[in-house]
């Protein structure tokens, strides 16, 4: 047992702290969270480091290797009987998905600061929920990534349906009831490799070394892509997603769609593309087509949303169009694109949410034209909005910037399998989402933020205060460390994607022979 270990169930041992906390110690409960949740920062920060000295600062990764290599390790016999282990470890993609978490669960702590109705409870469940995303990102037995996943999935349930707002009941079920379902097409899929494997083991890294049929992965991949791809928000599958985001309380619409989305690209880079690649060749193509409208769509509906949270979640859907489509890609840049999109997209949705939250318990409204001026009142609200706007519609110096264009050349760089006309043409219709983006983005927060004050109610409204400031500020920093010196996150994602490129690139000589 060792560091990732630690900084998997310290979020669960957090939530078994706060349950012995009585209910009226509140504010002792605030403050165990943020105490933990700092600590699971430094700790990353700590991992990221012996990541590094591990690998040797290893940017150089054989670049020919068919298996990823697991740094920090952590290996002992769990099930022997189903070749079930309990196997950690992390490679590059893994520690970029654990800086992103660390950072949203930290700072979702403290725009939660002033939740007063059932507080334990509330941090409890977001703790064990927390748990399970880290699980996720440091599994490699396929079985255990699974167990991982599902706790991280269930107790969104309660959080909506409890501290929720609106419609709750119903956004909660409707969540609750697509997820199942793509964890079912998850699940099927993953009992598929383990019987065509023909070796009693989850370890993914032996599982990936097997030559799996041609027809089996055909029918194969999809499930892994679907069933990810619903957590993904991909289109026609998206739905749970805006309804659950309006619904979901601040912290919970953080982790929802800052850190709990890219579980899906996750999955489907890290045990769909990796164990099935001759799959991903015969579907990617149309899957191309599908994200491409995943983009279009979540583009376009989001400049009709009124309230600031649909706003929010539409524009998560065509966001999140970004990753699965690098994904489609199938080359270095794309696929590198896309890791990069999960970790932009985690922070400045992160932001969002959190600012829309802030803005929410001043003005007790969320409908864009029943505000107005907002900016004489709130100007750091207003600076951070408009910060984060502009990394969603991709400035150069933030993000968002350095993630789409990996994404958009990757589209245009192509590959072998397919017709290089129709991937770059896929790639200018998706690139146009980013002339819609800026119009939905700079109109909607202008008619939020400027002019005359609509409500003479709101101009004795208040600024952020110091915590919500301290959360904000941080990940603006974030997005600014990622837009200017991206090298220390690309560097790292890159070792991670050369094993997925090798397969993919040995499969498709193996398609071509055949």
């Amino acid at each position: 047992m060792g560091i990732l270990s630690v900084l998997v169930f310290l979020p669960l041992l957090t939530a078994f702290i706060v349950v012995l906390v009585p209910e009226q110690k509140w504010q002792r409960i605030r403050w165990i969270c943020l105490a933990s949740t700092a600590l699971h920062l430094l700790l990353t920060a700590l991992m990221t480091w012996r990541f590094w000295a591990a690998a040797g600062q290893n940017v150089t990764v054989d670049r020919k290797s068919l298996l990823t290599e697991v740094y920090l390790t952590e290996k002992f016999t769990w099930f022997e009987r189903f070749g079930v282990d309990y196997y950690l470890g992390v490679d590059g993609m893994s520690v970029a998905m654990m800086i992103l978490t660390s950072i949203i669960i930290f700072t979702g702590v403290l725009a939660s600061w002033e939740v007063e109705n059932r507080t334990k409870e509330f941090f409890a469940l977001l703790f064990v929920l927390v748990t399970g995303v880290f699980g996720v990102f440091v599994s490699f037995d396929l079985f255990l990534f699974f167990v991982f996943y599902e706790v991280a999935v269930l107790p969104m349930y309660l959080l909506i349906g409890v501290w929720g707002t609106g419609p709750k009941e119903y956004s909660a079920m409707k969540l609750t009831l697509m997820l199942m379902v793509g964890s079912a097409l998850i699940l099927a899929g993953i009992l598929a490799v383990y019987h065509y494997a023909g070796i009693t083991t989850f370890d993914l890294i032996q599982l990936s070394q097997v030559q799996y049929p041609v027809d089996m992965q055909t029918w194969v991949f999809p499930l892994f892509f679907f069933g990810f791809g619903v957590l993904g928000a991909l289109f026609p599958f998206h739905t749970w997603s805006p309804d659950g985001h309006a619904s979901a309380p601040t912290a919970v619409s953080m982790l929802h769609a800052g850190v709990l989305m890219k579980l899906g690209g996750y999955g489907i880079l890290r045990v769909g593309v990796y164990l099935l690649p001759e799959g991903a060749i015969q579907w990617a193509l149309g899957l191309m087509v599908l994200t491409t409208i995943n983009i279009i769509y979540g583009a376009f509906g989001a400049i009709r949303q009124k309230d600031l949270k649909y706003f929010t979640a539409y524009s998560s859907v065509s966001h999140c169009g970004f990753v699965l489509f690098g994904i489609c890609t199938l080359n270095l840049m794309g696929m590198k694109g896309a890791v990069l999109q999960m970790f932009s997209h985690g922070i400045m949705t992160g932001l969002f949410f959190a600012l829309i939250g802030m803005v929410y318990g001043r003005t007790h409204t969320r409908m864009i034209p029943e505000m107005g001026g907002l900016a004489k009142v709130m100007p750091w609200l207003a600076v951070c909005f408009y910060i984060g706007g502009l990394a969603s519609l991709g400035l150069p110096g933030l993000s968002g910037f350095v993630a789409e264009s990996h994404v958009f050349l990757g589209g245009f760089f192509g590959n072998q399998w397919f017709d290089a006309g129709v991937t770059r043409a896929l790639t200018v219709i998706a690139t146009m989402s980013v002339v819609v983006t800026a119009v939905y983005v700079l109109r909607g927060l202008a008619q939020a933020f400027q002019g005359p004050i609509v409500d003479h109610e709101f101009e004795h409204l208040t600024d952020a205060k110091w915590f919500e400031k301290f959360s904000t500020g941080t990940l603006i920093v974030a997005l600014f460390v990622v837009g200017l010196v991206p090298w220390f996150l690309t560097d790292m994602i890159e070792t991670s994607v050369y094993p997925i490129l090798n397969r993919i690139l040995q499969a498709g000589t193996l398609v071509g022979s055949n």
